[in-house]
């Protein structure tokens, strides 16, 4: 009996799911990486894919062993694809190409085209679900996160970015071709501001002609990130809410969420955009599973889960009509007024022991004044530890959350 007992543990630890690297061709991969694999050993007849690229410096079992990704695989039955940087990278920083012309096309090459091929040869072999592929990743793979997602519409049902950079935001000025390992001090110091327009063009240019379907965004950033400056969270908003036609204020924001001292702000009336801003975390932000497993809906099984193609998005315009949002907050709110030499913002708050609602309406000046001396348009105005211009030279400055403002465009001039 002990040798019945012994052999059947051992033929248990045998078929125990583990980390594999993956040794056959799986398709069109102009950079040579290579990947990882982890396949529960129970699965759902069509399981979904979480795609989960690594840091800077980092490795495919880092990624793995960094977060709780593969157990919750193994708990609700899915896939986690561990893309490896390029081995010609494995003496430098290991960074993933997030700047070249190649890999920020659709079909274009680079690094986002070897792992969509990774993507597709597991829906190939375990008969995976094509329609809930999702990505996320922290650094490097947090900016690789939101590259997949504007270069890769159709095969990404949503994506979470911990600590990233918006779509092209680390691309050199002029002709990328070939700019593989290029990094952007500009972009990483938050020197790069684009208004929603360009940004989204940036998006919607890198696959010409596709009016198709849009993957939900989740964006989170700490706000003392000294690697990745804290300007770039918010460009990114701007980006994603101008690419799913969101409009750029929140219609919720809501502190101490997920953990003590974040704040979360939703953008549209479905929920397509979240932003999370971590107060005084640095670069080293900590990965949020449970928030990322939900937004995907990963522990749920069946058709009813959500999937690419479900609900809708609008590739609209803003419009700067008057404006609210729910403010949840477990302190009273403050209410704050701005001006411009053109119009003024005036907010009123309602409060009850757990929320308040804060309604922006926004109001004509019938000064003829040239603009007082003071931020550009889409600049930074305000915030925790902000110390630079607090008036907006163009338009008015509007505040997203207890650490970021900026000067957004006066109600007809979008």
């Amino acid at each position: 009996m002990k040798t019945v007992a012994v052999l059947s543990l051992l033929a248990s630890l045998a078929s125990a799911a583990s980390l594999t690297l993956v040794t056959e061709n799986f398709g069109p991969n102009p950079r040579n990486n290579p990947f990882y694999i982890y396949v529960p050993d129970v699965l759902p007849a069509n399981p979904a894919i979480l795609v989960n690229p690594h840091w800077c410096h980092g490795t495919a079992p880092a990624a793995f062993s960094g977060s709780q990704y593969a157990t919750l695989a193994s708990q609700h039955g899915f896939i986690v694809i561990y893309p490896q940087s390029a081995p010609a990278q494995a003496n430098s920083d290991k960074c993933w190409d997030v700047s070249s012309k190649e890999t920020l096309a659709h079909n274009g090459g680079g690094d986002s085209l070897g792992i969509v091929s990774m993507v597709k040869w597991t829906i190939q072999k375990y008969n995976a679900d094509p329609k809930r592929v999702f990505v996320t990743g922290v650094s490097s793979g947090g900016m690789m996160t939101q590259v997949l997602l504007g270069s890769y519409p159709d095969v990404f049902a949503a994506g979470a970015a911990f600590a990233g950079v918006p779509f092209g935001c680390f691309a050199p000025a002029g002709n990328n071709t070939g700019a593989y390992g290029y990094w952007s001090d500009d972009c990483a110091k938050g020197r790069v501001t684009k208004t929603p327009a360009e940004w989204a063009g940036l998006v919607r240019g890198a696959y010409p002609g596709y009016d198709g379907w849009r993957p939900k965004v989740q964006l989170f950033h700490g706000t003392s990130d000294e690697i990745l400056d804290y300007v770039n969270h918010q460009e990114g908003i701007k980006q994603w809410a101008e690419v799913l036609g969101l409009g750029s204020t929140p219609v919720s924001v809501t502190a101490n969420t997920p953990v003590s001292g974040w704040t979360k702000s939703v953008y549209g009336t479905d929920g397509w955009l979240e932003g999370y801003s971590a107060a005084g975390v640095p670069h080293d932000i900590r990965v949020q599973e449970a928030t990322v497993m939900a937004f995907f809906e990963l522990a749920c099984k069946g058709e009813d889960c959500f999937r690419w193609g479900d609900g809708e998005w609008c590739d609209a315009e803003p419009t700067a009509t008057s404006s609210s949002a729910v403010v949840t907050t477990t302190k009273a709110p403050v209410t704050t007024s701005s001006a411009s030499s053109t119009s003024s913002k005036v907010t009123t708050t309602s409060t009850s022991t757990t929320s308040s609602r804060v309604t922006t309406t926004f109001v004509t000046s019938a000064s003829t004044a040239a603009p007082a001396p003071g931020q550009t348009l889409w600049g930074q105005c305000g915030g925790t530890g902000y110390t630079g211009a607090t008036r907006c030279a163009t338009g008015t400055c509007t505040t997203y959350n207890p650490y970021y403002a900026q000067c957004i465009p006066t109600q007809g001039t979008w």
